[in-house]
């Protein structure tokens, strides 16, 4: 069965009863099987029975030495009675449905006693709600807890989520002690990992205990345990083998029974009306998936499908796609926050793990998995710990799955005994900081720099790059961000493999990248690139052309302002593909103050232009131009965040010429644009020759949105919109009206393509 069938199964099951799994609620790779066996070490099935260990992820139960001063007494006896009435998707099987229904509640009464028995203190109820209950709020809804538990609305209540693990049971389990001290350090008690610890502090662990407790707490009365319920509550854990899965001193757990491989498979813990064996309220797809596990010969799961079953069993890929599998689902995906908006999707998605055993050095992945190493200071989604038992495994997997081919990046030895490499040593350390700085590919205006903060996106600390990242990826990635990132703002600086910056190194591509990693590898001893201390707000143009990269109001996240010595300056989105802005006078002024800075906004007085898609392959030309997506304060996350991806657009980078002027390269569909704008003075005035080179694999049809406003046709190729006169090429027109009230109507022009290469010109004339 394909996965997403066996999703579709999953996902509108009638009985909710293993949503602890819920990674199989999101878009996994396993086969029908292969999800048996996951089950299989989920149920801890292997603690009463023999089954193979080779493809089973352990899963231990929770620790009961304390279990007396974590839950409340009335809690725990209704739990024990009823695990998935108490607790709705528990793990726990009924074990007392084997018995008379007049004898449960007396057994789960005198196994609280036992339990409670065994615990060095009590449990107090709570005394009071928390008074910071807002911070807990906030905490739960951008951590990430959100992933695995039901978002709250406003009056605190869980919403309706599928495929989550329900928390309606922790006023009634719980105090604000227990709870707070539980989500402090949760692996103490469920050393299994799959409640990670978030690392939460001490005061964020009891906001969120109080936000999640609420003020209407449930029945938390304190118990004193009676020796003979004690007593007959150790005779039950053992009869009922309890200690299979939780160990207690004293009582030894049975040794396994029968090999499932030989029972009857439609008995037993997979039926739903056993009253001789344990019950899991299993769904018909999860039994069936069990099964198919059990009817298996004896195997040895690949490395890929290990890596495939971790992941989906710790949830991995509800934040984090790896290959075609994984990712934020549509529902979740407003709860990813971050404070550094200029960064896009890639300052608040956590990054993909495809090839992660090719990115990330051993050593740091551990450093990440186990040490909670943290990089990205402005995404509020926290990457949880599992703990290093459960984990351990992983790293040797990705390494042995995950390989590019290999480009070696030379580190030269400035204490060399030969002079030839410590002056190959001086050639490249300087070309590194300039390469970082801002006359080279800027890469400080995003990037903080040893400690330093970046002057407009506050990315992560480019010094941490070669202690992470293996030399291979980085050559890989640094060629082209958008094949390993689809979202990154960050540009092309080598398009097609060409240097963007031909004057630094002679424009040698390897040689640039090689120069810029051997800085990386300086560490605190490099010297600040160019740029990084800069405070000036007001960017002025003197005799080249200059270009700023950063979020603007007139050109989106991606903004690319490019200024001329002539004082004509214009603003391109390239999110979208599109001209956006043209002004007369000063270039621009840079806030670099407060979140989110680095924003730049024109100096001069604005013209602006419309910030959508330009260019589109229009099946129906009567049909809407499909516009971008519009967020609010209110509404920050982007309802349609591949609204470009989605019309057939992809930026490609920029290249620069010797005059400093930036050609932008970008697809539609099949057809590659190159865009290319440069001011000239004539006649006294002022006007932007904008030159779009296409090269199309076949005969096609573009449309582009030239102009949206108040047009006024002077001729057949001048048009006129506020304060800017369009000149276009002879080209079949369509004048749209887009509001009858305001006059507004939108200018599309239709540019029948050749196969091959072909170029059309266009005048922007700013009027004064």
């Amino acid at each position: 069965m394909a996965w997403g069938v066996l999703l579709l199964v999953w996902m509108t099951s009638t009985v909710s009863a293993w949503s602890d799994v819920i990674g199989l609620a999101n878009k996994h790779p396993l086969s029908e099987s292969q999800v048996g066996e996951l089950l299989l070490g989920e149920l801890r099935c292997a603690a009463c029975h023999g089954v193979q260990h080779k493809n089973l992820l352990d899963r231990s139960a929770p620790d009961l030495a304390d279990v007396g001063s974590r839950i409340a007494p009335d809690y725990l006896k209704r739990y024990l009675l009823s695990p998935t009435e108490a607790h709705p998707g528990s793990a726990m099987p009924d074990l007392l449905v084997t018995l008379p229904e007049t004898k449960r509640a007396e057994v789960a009464e005198s196994l609280t006693h036992f339990l409670i028995a065994q615990s060095a203190n009590r449990f107090v109820p709570s005394e009071s709600p928390s008074n910071d209950t807002e911070t807990g709020k906030e905490l739960f809804h951008t951590v990430g807890c959100v992933v695995c538990h039901a978002p709250r609305d406003e009056t605190s209540s869980e919403t309706k989520y599928q495929g989550v693990v329900e928390l309606t049971h922790l006023p009634f389990k719980y105090s604000q002690k227990s709870l707070s001290e539980f989500l402090f350090q949760p692996l103490r008690v469920r050393s299994s990992g799959r409640m990670p610890d978030m690392k939460l502090t001490q005061a964020e662990s009891r906001a969120l205990a109080g936000f999640l407790l609420g003020e209407q707490q449930g029945k938390q009365l304190p118990l004193q345990p009676q020796q003979e319920r004690v007593d007959m509550g150790r005779k039950y854990f053992t009869e009922l083998n309890c200690a299979a899965c939780h160990p207690v001193a004293g009582i030894a757990a049975r040794p396994p029974n029968a090999s499932l491989r030989t029972a009857d498979l439609n008995r037993g813990c997979l039926s739903n009306s056993s009253t001789n064996s344990p019950r899991f309220q299993l769904t018909e797809p999860q039994v069936k998936a069990i099964r198919a596990a059990l009817k298996l010969d004896e195997h040895v799961d690949s490395d890929q499908v290990q890596v495939a079953k971790t992941l989906t069993a710790f949830n991995c890929i509800a934040c984090h796609i790896r290959d075609d599998f994984g990712g934020v689902v549509e529902d979740r995906n407003p709860y990813f926050q971050t404070s550094e908006k200029n960064l896009g999707e890639d300052g608040r998605i956590p990054p993909p793990l495809t090839l992660l055993g090719a990115k990330l050095q051993p050593a740091w992945l551990k450093k990440v998995l186990f040490d909670g190493e943290s990089i990205r200071p402005y995404m509020a989604t926290r990457m949880p710990q599992y703990g290093e038992p459960n984990l351990r495994h992983l790293p040797d997997l990705v390494a042995r799955l995950d390989h590019l081919p290999i480009v070696e990046l030379k580190i030269p030895n400035p204490e060399s005994r030969t002079k030839e490499e410590r002056d190959q040593e001086k050639v490249l350390r300087t070309a590194g900081r300039e390469l970082l700085g801002q006359q080279g590919l800027y890469c400080i205006a995003c990037h903080n720099f040893n400690g330093k903060p970046a002057p407009v996106n506050k990315g992560m600390d480019l010094m941490t790059s070669y202690q992470r990242l293996q030399p291979t990826w980085f050559n890989n990635f640094v060629r082209n961000p958008g094949q390993y990132r689809p979202r990154i703002v960050m540009p092309l600086s080598w398009p097609g493999g060409v240097a963007a910056h031909e004057k630094i190194l002679d424009g040698n591509t390897e040689m640039q990248i090689q120069a810029i990693w051997y800085y990386l590898s300086l560490g605190t001893s490099a010297a600040d690139p160019p740029g990084i201390r800069r405070v000036d707000t007001q960017l002025s143009v003197t005799e080249a052309t200059r270009v700023y990269r950063g979020r603007s109001s007139v050109a989106g996240f991606r903004g690319i302002a490019v200024g001329f010595p002539d004082r004509l300056s214009y603003a391109f989105n390239a999110e979208t593909g599109s001209l956006t802005a043209i002004w007369l006078g000063d270039f621009i002024r840079v806030d670099r103050g407060g979140q989110g800075s680095g924003g730049f906004n024109p100096s001069g007085q604005v013209i602006p232009l419309a910030q959508d898609v330009s260019f589109l392959a229009m099946a129906d030309p009567t049909a809407p131009w499909p516009l971008r997506p519009v967020m609010s304060k209110e509404a920050p996350a982007n309802p349609n965040p591949l609204y470009p991806k989605n019309l057939g657009y992809q930026f490609k980078g920029y290249a620069m010429d010797d005059a400093s002027i930036p050609t932008f390269i970008y697809r539609c569909g099949t057809v590659e644009i190159e865009d290319r704008s440069i001011a000239q003075v004539s006649d006294e005035k002022q006007v932007l020759i904008r030159t779009l080179h296409f090269n199309s694999p076949e005969k096609q049809t573009l449309w582009l949105r030239a102009l949206t406003g108040e047009i006024v046709e002077e001729s057949k190729q001048v048009y006129k919109s506020g304060k800017l006169r369009l000149t276009i090429p002879l080209l079949t027109t369509q004048m749209r009206l887009l509001s009858e009230e305001s006059k507004s109507s939108e200018l599309l022009l239709k540019i029948e393509l050749p196969q091959g290469p072909s170029k059309l010109t266009f005048t922007y004339e700013p009027l004064k």
